[in-house]
């Protein structure tokens, strides 16, 4: 039963991300191809082994949830994230053992690492004396331009980048006054400010990050400095909330961003496992048409004529395909009646009947099987389309 709840969960979860990207970007009219990063004079930074800004791909990236000072779990979490496709990884490091941790961990992932800094500017040196391919700071809380001087003279020295960080949350009393409130303006200006303040200190490898939990709020900030600034963008909603709440919001305010051309880097901020910000910012760009390959699954509502449990076979395909490196969109349809003209445009289906089910190929029957082997069925039909694809290539 708890199984049932989880995959009917994701299921759920991610027609709903789909549904509400498609309708964010569906509002906008723009003159462009979707799928293509129209801030092509975006300044490209190199992090690590990976390089963002220009016309380089937008890269995903996520932070790990487990204490930075425990090597063995951050690495396995971190491992795991790039299984998952996660490209850029970014840990807290609120003490200096945690900083000291960062080499190890290093030494032992494959994508670029970042170190979250918030205070204590030793901790900054500290980081990129111990490795880190990038520093996340906000000028603001570092402890006065003093502070300030020595991280960029370390960066520098380094050729590290600094991703200048401003939320909506930590807006300074100064910005709220002008403009009667926390704003998109102000947000921008507090950014600009500590970007102009690291430039005058003869610096130059930045990334910007402004973020807010107010979605629109979000999407209006990033129309704004994006006119003012060539540096590249991280961009998210921060403080999205749980897998269900976030998804809607970041499929909604990262959907309408990245459709106008805006942003370098991305993550989908959930109160949940990393691996779902990973799974669902991968959906996002892919539904955006800025990343191809993988299976792409689509499935039918289920309605009166189901006859199979198909919330449950869904999850299962999901689930089931996550290994198999093939750019082909497969289909889980509800019965047997609709199901072929319903999936004709997808290279290859499945579709339920009372106690049977058929595979289907461009909208064609092309057998029937039992329906408790409809899974391993349909893996089998995959593994020899890569097979073909495969012998082709060769």
């Amino acid at each position: 039963m708890k199984d049932n709840l989880i995959i009917e969960g994701i299921a759920v979860n991610k027609l709903i991300l789909s549904t509400c990207l498609f309708m964010a970007v569906s509002q906008v009219n723009l003159g462009y191809e979707v799928g293509r990063n129209m801030r092509e004079n975006t300044k490209v930074i190199a992090i690590g082994n990976k390089v963002i800004g220009g016309n380089n791909p937008i890269l995903i990236q996520s932070m790990t949830n487990t204490k930075t000072e425990n090597v063995e779990e951050t690495v396995a979490q971190i491992l795991a994230l790039e299984a998952a496709g996660c490209d850029i990884i970014r840990c807290a490091v609120p003490t200096m053992q945690a900083a000291e941790a960062l080499a190890e961990i290093k030494n032992k992932i494959h994508i670029p690492l970042v170190a979250d800094i918030h205070f204590d500017y030793r901790l900054a040196i500290a980081a990129i004396e111990f490795g880190a391919d990038k520093i996340r700071i906000n000028p603001g809380n570092i402890g006065g331009l003093d502070n300030l001087k020595a991280v960029v003279k370390v960066a520098k020295e380094r050729n590290i980048p600094i991703r200048v960080g401003v939320n909506s949350g930590s807006l300074e009393k100064e910005l709220v006054a002008k403009y009667h409130g926390v704003t998109a303006e102000g947000i921008v200006e507090s950014a600009l400010d500590k970007v102009r303040i690291i430039e005058e200190l003869g610096y130059y490898n930045l990334v910007i990050s402004i973020k807010s939990s107010d979605v629109l709020m979000c999407i209006k900030t990033h129309e704004i400095i994006a006119k003012q600034t060539n540096y590249p963008l991280h961009v998210g909603i921060t403080e999205a909330g749980t897998v269900l709440a976030g998804n809607i919001k970041s499929a909604v305010g990262l959907g309408v961003i990245l459709y106008q051309g805006i942003g370098d880097t991305i993550r989908v901020s959930l109160t949940g496992s990393p691996i779902e910000e990973v799974k669902s910012a991968k959906l996002i760009l892919k539904t955006l048409g800025f990343r191809k390959g993988g299976v792409e699954l689509v499935s039918c509502p289920t309605c009166g004529r189901t006859q199979i449990d198909l919330i449950r076979l869904a999850g299962e395909v999901e689930a089931m395909v996550q290994d198999i490196d093939l750019d082909v969109k497969v289909a889980v349809m509800g019965c047997a009646v609709n199901g072929p003209g319903e999936a004709k445009e997808a290279d290859i289906g499945i579709a339920g009947g009372i106690g049977e089910g058929i595979i289907i190929k461009k909208g064609k029957v092309i057998r029937k099987v039992p329906e408790a082997e409809l899974l391993s069925s349909l893996r089998e039909e995959l593994l020899n389309m890569k097979k073909l694809q495969e012998q082709e290539i060769v």
